[in-house]
């Protein structure tokens, strides 16, 4: 069972770029088509994707990236994350009566961390400057730029988040959202932009656009200073990967979630999933649960690792993966999901682009929820995200919010590679969703062979707090099974459906070159080429 895109996989030999919007794809390939190369395509498309899908994204968030270059055949991963200012204090928020990190709360705010990814990415992997790569975001966010069906809708239920303070209402026309189709002009945030082009991201993280930043947080009750921006750094860090099937899978490593996908896909690997088949209640079952129980052990251990330790490698083994296995019944949904005991220690866009040598960049760029906080620094077009509401409370839990600490964090780029050849470059916008739709994607093209824009269009599971979330298109048969063996089971459809995943991906064929492109059909997705 599909999603109906009516969409066929893109084809190209030059480059290719995947993302949600379509003048954001086509602001990457146009780079592309320059001589720039996937790195200086990605963080133009995720720029412009600052502008033409500011719902979801922005300078103040945070970013990730994996790299494959086709030379040496090598992956790189820059972390783009910030950290908790230095003032912040969990013991402090437990003494107001605070059980949980509040979602939305100033307290939410961590040091955005994009600029300067975007910065240390292109520096050490890219061949354009900044100034150039920026060009199409300020033209947009100058200029204006009709405003797509759906980010229209995901624009219409903010409009109250972001009329809570004066600023926000530089992302609304007259105090409300734009309509579909209607030129928006965002020009504080293009200043912003055209800042960081002339001066890099020390315009960003000190003078002007810093005081700003810190004074309107230390307005409303925070804890950030120009200080936790200006000491901020992106890092280079050892990808993770697991084989599957004779594939290897790469993500980031913790503080990154990438981990949980990787274990679920050592779970499933025990499996004959071809038998089950693609879309049986058998095979939604079974990998729900390997789900819920890679889920239960990434909240309970990813962490910070330069200030927790994570036991990065037991999770990833494949013993680890077999216990594990052991604890999922045929035919009956656990009651609880445990995590395992070991030794040791929102929204967001997504762009993937290869070029015509068959180098890669896997890039994904975040506010976290739509708009972040909801608070936009006044007189700059940036809303400060709320990537802080995934530290945990819990004293002593390895994800305690702390002074200059990164918490769990959501945003995942992957790429996949077969017999050292890049494979895959894929990815996928949601929150909690992306590890599961990175396992889901993954068992579509290896498991049942299907091309990339069926492997997106097919129809998807999504496990939540309170149980699961399914496609409307599942027969209902197949759903009555599900959720006979006790899964709580919720139909989504419509607009909700943009919350079961935006998934990208382009394929390369090693012997021809050729790139195979797909991209998602329940957002704006679009994949071009050349």
């Amino acid at each position: 069972m599909f999603f109906d895109s009516r969409r066929s996989t893109v084809h190209a030999k030059n480059g290719m770029v995947a993302t949600s919007q379509p003048l954001a794809a086509v602001a990457g390939l146009k780079v592309l088509m320059d001589g720039g190369n996937p790195v200086d395509a990605a963080v133009a498309a995720a720029a412009t994707l600052n502008v033409v899908e500011a719902v979801s994204t922005g300078v103040g968030g945070d970013m990730f990236a994996l790299v494959w270059n086709n030379a040496d055949k090598s992956i790189r991963a820059i972390n783009g994350s910030g950290r908790a200012p230095a003032a912040a204090s969990a013991k402090e928020l437990r003494d107001k009566g605070h059980g949980e990190m509040p979602f939305l709360g100033v307290e939410s705010i961590t040091v955005p961390g994009t600029v300067h990814g975007w910065e240390t990415v292109l520096n050490e992997c890219g061949t354009m400057p900044l100034s150039e790569v920026l060009k199409p975001a300020i033209r947009y966010a100058e200029e204006g730029f009709p405003v797509t069906d759906y980010i229209s809708y995901q624009w219409s239920t903010m409009v109250e988040k972001l009329s809570r303070l004066p600023s926000g209402q530089e992302m609304l026309i007259d105090g409300r959202s734009p309509r579909h189709g209607e030129v928006m002009r965002l020009p504080e945030l293009g200043a912003t932009l055209r800042a960081v082009a002339e001066g890099g991201s020390k315009a960003f993280y000190t003078g002007k656009i810093a005081e700003k930043t810190a004074a309107f947080i230390q307005e409303q009750g925070g804890w950030m200073t120009t200080q936790d921006l200006a000491a901020h750094t992106s890092d280079w860090e050892e990808p993770i990967s697991t084989d599957y099937r004779g594939v290897t899978c790469w993500e980031s490593p913790p503080s990154n979630q990438g981990i949980a996908g990787l274990e679920a896909l050592n779970i499933a690997e025990g499996w004959d999933v071809p038998a089950m088949g693609s879309q049986t209640a058998e095979t939604y079952h079974h990998f729900i649960e390997a789900m819920r129980l890679a889920f239960a052990d990434a909240f309970r251990y990813v962490a910070d690792p330069t200030k927790s330790q994570v036991p990065t490698a037991q999770l990833l083994s494949k013993k680890y993966a077999a216990d594990r296995r052991t604890l999922i019944d045929p035919q009956q949904a656990m009651k609880t999901a445990p995590y395992g005991r070991v030794t040791g220690g929102s929204d967001t866009i997504y762009v993937t682009c290869v070029d015509g040598k068959g180098n890669a960049c896997s890039f994904i760029n975040s506010v976290y929820n739509n708009f972040g906080t909801g608070m936009i620094v006044p007189g700059t077009g940036i809303a400060l995200h709320n990537r802080g509401a995934l530290f945990s409370l819990e004293e002593g839990h390895p994800n305690e919010l702390a002074p200059n600490k990164r918490p769990y964090h959501t945003i995942i780029p992957a790429l996949a590679t077969k017999d050292n050849e890049l494979y895959l470059c894929y990815g996928m916008m949601g929150a909690f969703m992306q590890p599961q739709g990175h396992l889901q994607l993954i068992r579509n093209m290896v498991d049942f062979g299907m091309d990339p824009q069926k492997a997106i269009n097919a129809l998807r599971f999504m496990v939540v707090e309170d149980g699961v979330l399914l496609e409307e298109g599942l027969p209902s048969d197949v759903a009555a099974k599900i959720q006979s063996m006790g899964h709580e089971v919720q139909m989504v459809s419509g607009y909700q459906r943009v919350g079961i995943g935006g998934a990208q991906i382009i394929q390369r064929d090693p012997e021809t070159g050729v790139l195979s492109g797909g991209s998602e059909p329940r957002k704006d997705g679009c994949a071009v080429g050349w």
